[in-house]
């Protein structure tokens, strides 16, 4: 009977075993499905298809004839003087006025001085209106016609005021002499309360007169050797200021045979044109500084062969003494007398 037992209860479990083996089974099945997740699949990068090269472009090239060599000038540097304001036009209307403002500005002039100059306007105007002023000192037998200018550089105070000196030694002096003074040729620079080489546009009127290749050489010099300096800023073409236009006018006018140019401060006395340099006036000794596009020595001395005589005074804010202008009149008469035919 025990035996009969024990074989059935084997019989059970050996029915029992593949069941459990199954089950087992199932259950790896998941486990793995759960924590043992399939390798992803390799990406694959797309295949990109190089662009089709574009063809290239070229400019079509000018030829020699077509090809500009002038530069162009470069824009203008800002005016370094403030806006015109109706009461500055107003104050200088007059030769009055005009020598009121000559006294504060201009070193060793005087109200008497201005007044016995005798200065009449010339129909030149400056870029803000301003009148150009004059005198004229005529012999009774002229020959020669001397142009004498001053102010050209608005901060040279010294220049306008020896000019202005000048007119005294002249109507003191004889000679057969037709003199024509203009003793301030930018009086929107020099009127300033703080004078401007330059005009009331930022142009120094020293550099605008239209000598040969001035479209090349004016704009090299001032952007090469100046480094763009705006003081010396020669404009935006020749003549294109009304000072440097007036000067350049009268010379067509009036026909001066020489011209004498006031600067300061350099101490030296220039010379360009046909005739033999003097070699002094006073103090001042020829020391040739050399030709610059633009300048009234290069365009009446070189190209119109007009002879100009630059005077630099030893300072801008001083004049010479008494006896020192004097002496400069007298040596310049001398010159004139020997090499110009003036008696």
């Amino acid at each position: 009977m025990r035996f009969k037992r024990l074989l059935m209860a084997a019989r059970w479990v050996a029915a029992l075993i593949p069941a459990a083996v199954a089950w087992t089974s199932s259950v790896a099945a998941v486990q793995g499905a759960v924590h043992v997740p399939p390798a992803p699949a390799p990406k694959v990068a797309p295949v990109v298809k190089p662009a089709a090269p574009k063809p290239a472009v070229t400019a079509p090239v000018a030829s020699p004839s077509r090809l500009s060599t002038k530069p162009e000038i470069m824009a203008s540097p800002a005016p370094v003087t403030p806006p015109v304001r109706p009461a500055q036009l107003a104050s200088i209307s007059s030769v009055q006025a005009f020598c009121d403002q000559a006294v504060k500005r201009m070193p060793n002039v005087t109200m008497s001085m201005c007044a016995r100059a005798q200065l009449s306007s010339n129909g030149g105007r400056s870029v803000w209106g301003r009148p150009f002023y004059q005198r004229d000192v005529v012999s009774p037998n002229p020959t020669l016609k001397v142009l004498v200018i001053g102010g050209i550089h608005g901060d040279e105070l010294s220049s306008s005021a020896l000019v202005l000196h000048w007119i005294q030694q002249a109507m003191q002096t004889p000679s057969n002499v037709h003199w024509r003074f203009v003793p301030l040729i930018n009086p929107d620079g020099l009127l300033l309360d703080s004078p401007t080489r330059t005009n009331a546009r930022g142009v120094d009127l020293n550099r605008n007169f239209p000598t040969p290749n001035w479209d090349k050489e004016a704009a090299y010099y001032w952007r090469d050797r100046t480094k763009n300096d705006p003081r010396r800023y020669p404009g935006i073409k020749p003549l294109s200021e009304p000072e440097s236009r007036w000067i350049h006018d009268e010379m067509e006018r009036w026909k001066p045979n020489l011209i004498v140019s006031v600067h300061a401060p350099y101490g030296v006395l220039d010379f360009d044109g046909p005739a033999v340099a003097p070699q002094r006036l006073g103090r001042l000794y020829l020391d040739q500084v050399g030709i610059f596009p633009g300048s009234l020595g290069n365009f009446g001395g070189v190209h119109k062969r007009v002879p100009v005589v630059t005077i630099e005074l030893p300072s801008a804010i001083r004049t010479p003494q008494e006896p020192e202008i004097r002496q400069m009149w007298l040596d310049l008469l001398r010159w004139m007398g020997e090499r110009l035919g003036a008696g």
